[in-house]
């Protein structure tokens, strides 16, 4: 019965959350058709930037860390960008609140934990089920980039996308790079870039 009530309390803070997203957006994103959405947005280096180059894109940044979207909305006020926001959300729940008309024109998944030990590989972000859904809101010829500095991931990740009918990987160069924290930190890094094909 315990469980049962747990269960239940999870379900309906998943359902409200969503609710809560869903007003977001029929008020912040009226009218809108498309997005640039970064998922694990961090402090807000690279989408601020990104945002800033490019003016007629309405960028969205998403991070479940507080004080990670407090950096990154102190990023956005400084820079003065209208077509710019950042939000504390599960991935997941941003996706499901989403009408059907708005549809992502690129993703961004740069850094995410690699949770290195095996016992840890389904906390993963980059999951199939999760490309899969991502890549089913993705419009056509859109693109979904993904950055890591863990290989075994990359490798991981590279076989999952792959997998995934909706997108192929291309050679293609990254159209717009700018170097977040972990991107500084790290010694070396993987790159893809899948384009939405159906």
């Amino acid at each position: 019965m315990e469980t049962l009530s747990r269960t239940t309390d999870y379900f309906d803070l998943v359902k409200s959350r969503r609710l809560a997203l869903a007003e977001w957006i029929s008020k912040e994103l009226i009218d809108t058709k498309e997005i640039v959405w970064e998922v694990g947005c961090g402090h807000g280096h690279f989408l601020t930037a990104y945002a800033a180059a490019h003016p007629n894109a309405l960028c969205i940044g998403l991070d479940i860390e507080k004080d990670r979207i407090t950096r990154a909305d102190k990023k956005k006020k400084r820079a003065k960008l209208t077509n710019l926001h950042f939000l504390r959300a599960d991935a997941l729940d941003f996706i499901a609140a989403l009408p059907e008309q708005i549809k992502f024109s690129s993703v961004y998944v740069l850094f995410p934990d690699p949770w290195p030990k095996r016992r840890h590989h389904k906390n993963r972000i980059m999951q199939p089920e999760f490309i899969e859904v991502v890549s089913k809101k993705v419009m056509l010829s859109g693109r979904m980039y993904f950055r890591t500095d863990h290989k075994p991931y990359f490798d991981s990740v590279y076989k999952n996308v792959t997998m995934e009918k909706q997108l192929n990987i291309t050679n293609d160069p990254w159209p717009f790079d700018k170097e977040t924290v972990f991107q500084a930190r790290s010694k070396g890094h993987n790159s893809l870039n899948a384009i939405k094909v159906k």
